[in-house]
């Protein structure tokens, strides 16, 4: 049998293969054409079960073939693979684009949703009927047959092109290395950035020392090294990913905004933005921009100082001018002079394993639940472990996969994903089966374990924090469940774990040097509290160019009035930047957030999902961070609820009021209000 059309509860990864792909994917097509034509062409009288949630398990079942086809792509990609999932992926885009553009089909729900049954549902199943009907509004369903063709086009032309701006970066990205044979150009590197980079070269059959655009590899790099030139190299290289040769993205940006301009048009909104907003917790595009600016406003002040305590700083270190280069350096020296703190002094305390143990007994403490490791042959890399978690009745909720170390196969960045998602089934709940991957620093040749740098552990604890929402989802409607929510929701779950890398008691559980075991000792700890803030108006002045360039590009980019993206782009974002000219580079043809990603007109979620978990924090604050019952009643008001009611009425359900971000300016700039 094809190991992709498997129906265990685990995906059977280490048998699939590449020539699985496309039989596969056919068959399910197949099957769902089948499912869908029973759907349409049903005779009697329409039910939730014979029309609705039909149409929810025939999308299901599908997806559980394309979902791990998608996966392998991210985390073993092949040019074989690759050529597989290109073939089958615009039939899989236009099955999907055909659906709300069918007009039998469109007639079916319409037709049910006028039943006395349909008129006296409630709860998640209302929400569920009256969020599709308008999805398929919102998609085309009453659109001509022409301009139907016209969107359908669209869409297909879209996930190839997307799909091709990944693969491009992916490309872009592991085409560059900096090997270096001099030992003296490794002044000021970290002994862990010198293991690391010695053990890639012996990797590939190299003498000296290998750098790579991998951010393990990349950002210690930056941050330490002494030799400004191999600096700028780096920087150079890694700014200016995919924006030449064979991977040139440029064309790619400009062709996707403009499809997704005409998209939004033929649909009836004024912008990709408020197309893609109109359900999401802001609302539209205008009050997206409006956050963005206001945010800045506020930040601005705070960034022009820090900017300018730093220049200062590197002008009396002998830096006549700073360079892009640069800043990551210099910033390190002032945090070691102002703060007598270097990252790397941390760095032993927080070995993985051990931060993994420690983020499961934080989560046994807050929501009752176990997280224990188990040994499955059902993996697609040697280094990928696997998770059960339960409820402290010992009712299995699901497992996960984890995958943490950087590959040439495997995109960069960390990410969750949900792969099933349960459901009430013959008076018992189906599991939930997840996945997160990171591209951590991963141990070393001579014996020395991963260890993790704080951001690094920071970033375990978001995509956790994605995965126990997807885990503890109790929504029966799996189209609403789980993580599949307003995305300026769905980060607020990941990003409140990120709290608990900050507290003593927590830390206390995981943070141990991983040669004598003992703890943080605690003058190191205050100098890790008071460098909390140092750069953070700089770190949030970045997340706002992102944002506001992402905003921009979908709502007032014309290209016939505002000439080539690039440059466009670059305007804009010489506005967050300590010179204009540090703008000047190719960010955008690598920002696959926005153009591969899907979260295009939603990277502002990030920050908007910070005022959130900022916000909601001080409960635990204030209640105790340990406190069982608060974190039930996060459970019960948000971890478990998905999408089955308004965002912001969950908030309110948790918080008893509205979000405040006074708390984010607390955090991250040390306002006092």
């Amino acid at each position: 049998m094809n190991p992709l059309l498997s129906r265990g509860l685990l995906i059977p990864f280490d048998k699939i293969r590449t020539e699985h792909v496309v039989p596969a994917v056919r068959q399910a097509l197949e099957d769902a054409r089948q499912e869908l034509e029973a759907v349409i062409s049903l005779e009697g009288e329409r039910t939730y079960g014979n029309t609705i949630q039909a149409l929810d398990d025939l999308g299901e079942r599908l997806e559980r073939v394309i979902s791990p086809v998608a996966h392998l792509v991210s985390v073993l990609n092949t040019p074989e693979l690759r050529e597989a999932y290109d073939t089958v992926l615009p039939e899989f885009s236009a099955f999907y684009a055909r659906l709300p553009l069918n007009p039998e089909l469109w007639q079916a729900v319409k037709t049910y949703a006028e039943t006395p049954e349909a008129q006296a549902l409630s709860g998640v199943r209302r929400r569920h009927l009256e969020k599709l009907v308008r999805e398929f509004i919102r998609a085309g369903a009453d659109l001509s047959p022409e301009d139907k063709a016209r969107v359908e086009a669209i869409s297909i032309e879209l996930s190839q092109l997307q799909t091709q701006f990944a693969n491009n970066t992916l490309d872009a990205t592991n085409a560059f290395e900096l090997v270096v044979t001099d030992p003296g150009e490794l002044a000021g590197l970290p002994a862990s950035a010198r293991a690391q980079a010695r053990a890639s070269a012996e990797a590939k059959g190299m003498e000296g020392w290998r750098f790579t655009l991998q951010i393990p590899s990349y950002q210690p790099f930056m941050q330490y090294a002494d030799n400004r030139r191999l600096r700028e190299v780096m920087y150079d290289a890694y700014a200016n990913r995919a924006s030449g040769g064979d991977t040139d993205n440029r064309p790619l940006i400009t062709r996707i905004l403009e499809l997704r301009r005409e998209m939004a048009g033929l649909l009836g909104y004024g912008d990709y933005a408020d197309l893609h907003l109109e359900d999401s917790m802001v609302g539209s595009g205008a009050r997206a921009l409006a956050f963005e600016k206001d945010l800045t406003e506020r930040t601005r002040p705070f960034w022009s100082q820090e900017v300018e305590d730093l220049t200062r700083f590197a002008r009396t270190a002998g830096l006549e001018s700073m360079e892009p280069w640069d800043v990551a350096y210099y910033a390190e020296k002032l945090r070691r002079d102002r703060y007598d703190l270097d990252e790397e002094e941390l760095r032993p305390y927080f070995q993985l394993d051990g931060v993994l143990a420690g983020l499961w007994e934080i989560t046994g403490r807050l929501f009752g639940v176990s997280v224990t490791e188990r040994a499955i042959p059902e993996i697609w890399h040697p280094e990928v472990r696997f998770y059960e978690v339960r409820d402290e009745a010992g009712t299995y909720l699901g497992g996960f996969y984890a995958d943490w170390f950087p590959r040439e196969t495997k995109r960069g960045g960390a990410w969750m994903n949900g792969l099933l998602t349960g459901g009430p089934r013959e008076n018992e709940w189906e599991p939930h089966v997840g996945l997160m991957v990171g591209n951590f620093t991963p141990p070393q040749p001579d014996g020395t374990p991963s260890l993790l740098t704080h951001r690094e552990v920071e970033t375990v604890f978001h995509e956790f924090g994605h995965l126990l929402h997807h885990l503890l989802s109790r929504v029966e409607v799996a189209a609403r469940a789980g993580t599949r929510v307003p995305s300026d929701w769905v980060e607020l779950p990941s990003q409140i774990m990120e709290n608990w890398t900050w507290e003593r008691e927590p830390l206390d559980l995981f943070a141990r040097h991983y040669k004598s075991g003992e703890p943080i000792p605690e003058e190191l700890y205050q100098k890790m509290l008071a460098a909390r803030r140092f750069m953070g108006a700089n770190a949030q002045m970045r997340q706002l160019s992102f944002g506001t360039v992402d905003l921009d590009l979908h709502i007032r980019y014309d290209p016939a009035r505002d000439g080539e993206v690039i440059p466009y782009a670059q305007e804009i974002m010489s506005r967050f930047t300590i010179r204009p000219e540090f703008a000047r580079n190719g960010f955008l043809a690598s920002f696959t957030h926005i153009f591969a990603g899907g979260y295009a007109a939603g990277y502002y979620s990030y920050l908007w999902s910070e005022v959130l978990d900022a916000d909601a924090f001080t409960r635990f604050q204030r209640e105790g961070i340990f406190n069982r019952e608060t974190g039930q009643a996060y459970v019960d008001a948000i971890l478990s609820r998905g999408d089955s009611a308004d965002s912001g009425d969950l908030f309110r359900e948790f918080m008893g009021r509205d979000p405040d971000p006074t708390a984010l300016l607390r955090r991250n700039l040390g306002v006092e209000v």
